[in-house]
């Protein structure tokens, strides 16, 4: 489990193709705190550490994506050179500060536009129409493992439906928000009571 709070951006230091997509991730984390094994959310995609190395500070971590990963998430994302948003696991005791998350990539969606609002910016992402029904203003999602609120939902005549969310000054800091534009892809993880909820409402309908 996660809770959408990023600790650290890392970058794909290499990625090689052997069965499945092995990456070697670059992170300002100490290596004695990574335990093999380990699950760490990268742009919200849980992955497990098979390897591990380097010094406080400038450590690397290896992890094994599966095609069905590949698939499921942002084409490109796995590229050397792409940052990516880090979240080890949640501990027992830690604080809750985002929402909960569980790692696991519900679709793609494509920022459509962003603009400045006082000293944030609004971006508007459009969201595919298997994760429309999920969404609603004041609600919880994971934009590249990121916890954010929904501010509106725009519904679609296709199905699809557009969202907007405000990115404050610190997120777009410490994230690799700060540096998208529209065009880009995000990989989103819709809240899982959401979920549940609308599981329950298809089956009593």
């Amino acid at each position: 489990m996660f809770t959408g709070i990023v600790t650290a951006v890392g970058t794909v230091r290499e990625a090689r193709q052997s069965g499945d997509l092995r990456a070697v991730i670059s992170c300002p984390f100490d290596p004695e705190g990574i335990a093999m094994g380990a699950s760490i959310a990268c742009s919200g995609v849980c992955l497990t550490v098979v390897d591990k190395g380097g010094a406080a500070g400038d450590a690397w971590f290896a992890v094994d994506i599966s095609a069905e990963s590949v698939a499921r998430t942002v084409p490109g994302r796995w590229e050397e050179g792409r940052h990516l948003n880090l979240e080890p696991a949640l501990k027992l005791g830690d604080e809750l500060g985002g929402h909960i998350v569980t790692g696991h990539v519900d679709g793609v969606g494509q920022i459509v536009q962003v603009e400045p609002v006082g000293d944030s910016r609004r971006f508007v992402i459009a969201a595919p129409r298997e994760l429309a029904p999920y969404l609603a203003p004041k609600g919880s999602i994971t934009v590249d493992g990121v916890s954010l609120t929904v501010n509106e939902v725009n519904d679609e005549t296709d199905g699809t439906c557009h969202f907007s969310l405000n990115i404050i000054p610190h997120t777009a800091e410490v994230t690799t928000i700060g540096a998208m534009q529209a065009g880009d892809g995000v990989n989103l993880e819709i809240d899982v009571l959401a979920r549940y909820l609308q599981r329950m409402q298809s089956l009593r309908g």
